[in-house]
């Protein structure tokens, strides 16, 4: 397809079809839209936005880039988390072996670090030997066996999230709203949920400054969802400070340890059971 004229019609304000948005994610994630195009094309939308129905046809072409997860018939109902990051934010790494106590699947896929925020797949790797690149199979017969699993977008499961989403680290297009929201909700909607919790941080620590921000952040992502037949709720978080004591990834993976034993410091604690109430 010829990209030049979705670029323009982007820079230009103007909305793209759900035809235009399909073809532009087909072709970059096959590799036949080089990288400065799509660049220029995120940049458009930073700086341009996205209407509610072009971020959930974003949404939904990215999430259709993969496979979408299946599960046994008669299985537990699956929940999910999702942070949009922050500065000591090691949430997941307790919430998720939390919520399997409960007799829930808890399928993550989860992202690498971005920004000034690390990812959850970053920190568990700083335990020695730590695998995050499972494949369908394997992740769902740990699912199977303990209740969850953490594992990064692959080549089977949201692969153009996975492409655009280190396009944006480098070009400086993290903060796009609609960005934010195709990027996080293709990858819980691929695991197909029964149940999402959103964790929306604002703050000097945090993508979003202010919390009217964070606010529209999250019913943006929660319309989404809701559109898509999961059923999605929301927490709003200020950050400006570090969450817990511990930044950086071995250090933070220490502290989650610490909190499972029955220690850890009690913003994180209570952040914790705030989210497992919200989602259960």
């Amino acid at each position: 397809m010829h990209v030049s004229p979705l670029i323009e019609k982007k820079r230009d304000g103007h909305a793209l079809t759900a035809k235009e948005i399909d073809s532009l994610m087909e072709d970059f994630t096959v590799g036949e839209i080089p990288d400065y195009q799509m660049s220029a094309w995120a940049m458009a939308v930073l700086f341009r936005g996205m209407t509610p129905a072009e971020t959930r046809h974003l949404t939904d072409s990215m999430m259709r880039s993969g496979r979408i997860l299946k599960y046994p018939e008669g299985s537990p109902p699956k929940i999910d988390k999702q942070s949009t990051g922050g500065v000591g934010d090691k949430v997941s790494l307790v919430l998720a072996p939390l919520l399997a106590c409960d007799e829930v699947w808890v399928p993550m896929i989860s992202s690498r670090g971005t920004g000034i925020t690390g990812g959850t797949l970053d920190k568990l790797e700083s335990i020695p030997g730590f695998n995050v690149n499972l494949d369908e199979k394997r992740a769902l017969k740990q699912l199977d066996k303990i209740g969850v699993f953490m594992i990064g977008e692959t080549e089977d499961i949201c692969p153009a999230d996975k492409k655009l989403y280190a396009l944006r680290d480098e070009t400086g297009t993290v903060p796009s709203q609609p960005l934010i929201v195709a990027s996080i909700m293709s990858k819980k909607l691929a695991e197909n949920l029964d149940r999402l919790v959103l964790d929306v941080k604002f703050g000097t620590g945090a993508f979003m400054k202010t919390k009217e921000e964070a606010e529209q952040l999250a019913k943006a992502m929660t319309n989404v969802g809701e559109s898509m037949k999961v059923k999605t709720s929301y927490l709003l978080n200020r950050m400006d400070q570090p969450l817990g004591r511990a930044v950086g990834n071995a250090l933070e993976i220490a502290e989650c340890v610490e909190i499972l034993q029955g220690g850890g410091p009690p913003d994180l604690i209570k952040l914790i059971i705030d989210l497992a109430e919200k989602v259960s």
